[in-house]
């Protein structure tokens, strides 16, 4: 079986005052059907603007993309027109976004956003099928009282609640991708277990590929299949889960596991960081984008390292990987 989505080199550029820049840079990776990919790495190394670009969504005119392919069933997506892109987003290809409340309409009830879905990719529904589709929707996401909440207003559910809502809109036209762009950082530890068993039961029932942004890496041993480290818009790592668990070969990829705390960590014990700042979007490293916060750096480091294969599905962006590659 064939991969479902196959991005190729993407490359996306804003426009600033201050010029041109590449947020992402020669990004690359494959789902297949029924798998889960987790894009990880801090915030504003370009996960949410890979996603937005495959959907078309980036913030005009600052944001276009300026190299690659994104093949989606055999279709490219940076090539098709805005009109056949329309008819895929949110039919074959949907996206959880991180705030729910923002990404709903206040001044709208959740019945009528949710029913606006089957208007525009399910024509041939009446209204009544429209209503009985999105309570059925609303019932299989878990949202309690469901036939209620479809009269409610945003703000008058809770922000689990609200993002059921926003789960039960990806899915109402069963996608074969779903795009989830860190769908349980403002949500508490007990609502976020929910929602991630949520989504990974509803993928066990559909079939569906799943891509996972975000930068808890607790989350990604418990949802991902495969996993791509993103740093300054460039991969760092790319793995199957339990291979960038076991054995990371990238030096930030490493530092972040470090990171997480342990059971076994003394009380009070102070985490391990890594030093330095994340470069800027205006300062176009031309090496590899890590160098200033890298231990191991060396001359090197000043050009940019390719991409080298550890094994079958093992990949890594680094010059000096092969020192604690073994």
């Amino acid at each position: 079986m064939g991969p479902l989505l196959t991005v190729e080199h993407l490359a996306v550029s804003f426009t600033t005052e201050e010029g041109a820049f590449r947020v992402v840079d020669d990004v690359s990776f494959s789902v297949l059907p029924g798998q889960t990919l987790g894009l990880v790495g801090e915030s504003g190394c370009g996960k949410s603007v890979t996603a937005l670009s495959l959907l078309g969504l980036l913030p005009r005119p600052a944001g276009r993309v300026v190299a690659g392919r994104a093949l989606f069933q055999g279709q490219d997506l940076l090539a098709l027109s805005a009109e056949r892109r329309y008819h895929i987003r949110g039919n074959k290809i949907a996206m959880i976004f991180q705030e729910p409340m923002t990404a709903l309409n206040p001044v709208h009830t959740v019945g009528r956003q949710l029913m606006e879905v089957y208007r525009l990719h399910r024509p041939e529904l009446g209204k009544a099928a429209q209503k009985r589709a999105a309570l059925a929707m609303l019932q299989q996401v878990g949202l309690p009282e469901a036939e209620a909440r479809l009269k409610s207003y945003p703000h008058q559910l809770s922000g689990g609640m609200r993002q059921r809502v926003m789960i039960a809109m990806a899915l109402a036209c069963e996608p074969d991708l779903l795009i989830c762009d860190e769908p349980t950082t403002a949500l508490d530890v007990t609502i976020q277990a929910q929602i991630l068993h949520l989504i990974k039961a509803l993928q066990e029932k559909t079939g569906m590929a799943v891509i996972f942004i975000t930068h808890d890496l607790g989350v990604v041993a418990q949802v991902c299949d495969q996993v791509l480290v993103m740093y300054a818009g460039r991969s760092a790592e790319q793995a199957g889960v339990y291979d960038i668990f076991e054995r990371p070969l990238h030096p930030y990829t490493r530092g972040l596991l470090a990171a997480i705390p342990r059971l076994s960590h003394p009380n009070k014990a102070i985490l391990p960081t890594i030093k330095g700042q994340v470069p800027s979007i205006e300062e176009q490293v031309s090496g590899c984008r890590f160098v200033n916060r890298c231990p191991h750096a060396t001359a090197k480091c000043v050009t940019q390292p390719r991409a080298e294969l550890d094994g079958k599905n093992h990949s890594v962006w680094c010059h000096h990987w092969r020192e604690w590659g073994q």
